[in-house]
């Protein structure tokens, strides 16, 4: 199930199918990619790996510690397959609200890394999405020789002049294929992921599919 929101609130709610009648929006720009967590709190996870023993010079203490480390990983319970939003999104996403100024919030894409960030007004619901590629058009930025009085205006209007509104969000429970259809469409690097009454509650990036598509569990895309 998809969603649109803006500042009036939901617009549109309804299957991939509904959305793409009503027409994709202009695709952004591309923008650095959301940095993934995995859900240990590493930056990556790599599992089943051993290294290798010599068999020149045999050392048993660290055949020994191998072997427990393989016994360990079949010992585990499988994971079921990733098929769904809620399985690869990246839960308490970070939200911007829109009466920030823009100075605010690029210090706040700055110091986490990020490309983007859901945008929600003073009840938390979402109004839409600034993305690094907006704050950064050309037809918007003040020329390198524009008096300072006009950076600091640009610096000091509120988010919601600037963001990217309306925007798709998408439910937790939609199938992965259908989100992953959407992005191609829409040229977006991300959804939020929104609860029934609009609050974000997560937010789901084409990383978070890439990542899914290489990682333990496997992404079950064909059932």
């Amino acid at each position: 199930m998809f969603s649109i929101y803006g500042k009036a609130g939901r617009m549109f709610s309804g299957s991939m199918e509904d959305l793409r009648k009503i027409g994709a929006p202009s695709a952004l720009g591309r923008t650095q990619k959301i940095l993934g967590v995995a859900r240990d709190g590493s930056q990556s996870v790599v599992s089943g790996f051993a290294p290798p023993v010599s068999e020149t010079a045999p050392d048993l203490a660290h055949r020994g510690a191998v072997a427990a480390y393989a016994q360990n990983t079949k010992s585990q319970a499988p994971r079921h397959p990733l098929t769904l939003v809620r399985d690869i999104m990246n839960p308490g996403a970070l939200t911007l609200r829109d009466d920030a100024s823009v100075a605010q919030a690029w210090s706040v894409l700055t110091q986490h890394h990020l490309g983007q960030a859901p945008v929600v007004n003073a009840q938390g619901i979402l109004v839409g999405l600034l993305t690094r590629a907006e704050l950064m058009r050309s037809d918007r930025l003040p020329g390198p020789h524009t008096h300072s009085l006009v950076w600091q205006a640009y610096l000091a209007q509120p988010v919601q002049e600037i963001m990217w509104t309306p925007v798709p969000s998408v439910a937790p429970e939609t199938d992965i294929r259908r989100l992953a259809r959407v992005l191609l469409d829409t040229g977006l690097p991300g959804l939020p992921v929104v609860e029934d009454g609009g609050v974000v509650m997560a937010f789901v990036s084409r990383t978070d599919i890439l990542r899914a598509v290489v990682a333990d569990p496997p992404l079950d895309l064909w059932t």
